[in-house]
Order: C-alpha cells, then structure tokens, then sequence
C-alpha cells in the first residue's frame, strides 16, 4: 500500500491516506513507482481536490526523511517531512531532528 499526505496551503499535513499499489502509474502499477506524480493526481481526482498538494510518504521510512501524520510541515526544497516542534526551546539539527536546548545527562 501507498500512503499519500493531504497537505494545507502552509505545507502542513492534514491526514495521510493509503492507496492500492495497483493504482496504474505512466512507469507502471504505484507499488513499484515510490514518489510517482501519477499517485499524487489520482489523489487530487479521486478525492476531488484539484488545488490540494498531496505528497507521498514512505512507511518504511524509505523516502522524505520519516513517515508523516498529521501536523508534520514538508519541508519542499529538502523533500522531506519534519515532524512538529516538540516544545518552543527546541530546535532543528542538520538532520531535521528536534534537540532540547540542554543534553540529557
């Protein structure tokens, strides 16, 4: 199975739905196409949201960092997902990871 994110305009996830690998893709069936743009328009089409982004998440991890969920940000000029910031004094490291201002001792 695909899994696909609903993004809001501010790149924001707003669900993540799955989707048949059988879906047909121009390069063959979605299964075999991870990150595919056919995935994303039969999204648009089947949910009926032509101005909606739609972005695909891998939930081995695979691809885009991490598999997302509601309220990760995907980040457009790094291809990837970030996940919420945890608390306000935290910040992001050269991986995109969350780090508290202090080192756990």
């Amino acid at each position: 199975m695909a899994h696909f994110a609903e993004l809001d305009k501010n790149n924001v996830v707003t669900r993540v739905t799955v989707v048949g690998n059988d879906v047909v893709t121009a390069a063959g069936p979605l299964g075999d196409n991870d990150m595919h743009v056919d995935g994303e328009t039969w999204c648009k089409n089947f949910f009926k949201k032509p101005d909606t982004e739609f972005k695909q998440t891998s939930y081995n991890n695979n691809f885009r960092k991490q598999y997302c969920g509601k309220g990760f940000t995907y980040d457009a000029a790094k291809d990837k997902f970030i996940s919420p910031q945890p608390y306000t004094s935290w910040a992001l490291d050269g991986n995109d990871d969350w780090q508290a201002p202090v080192t756990y001792p």
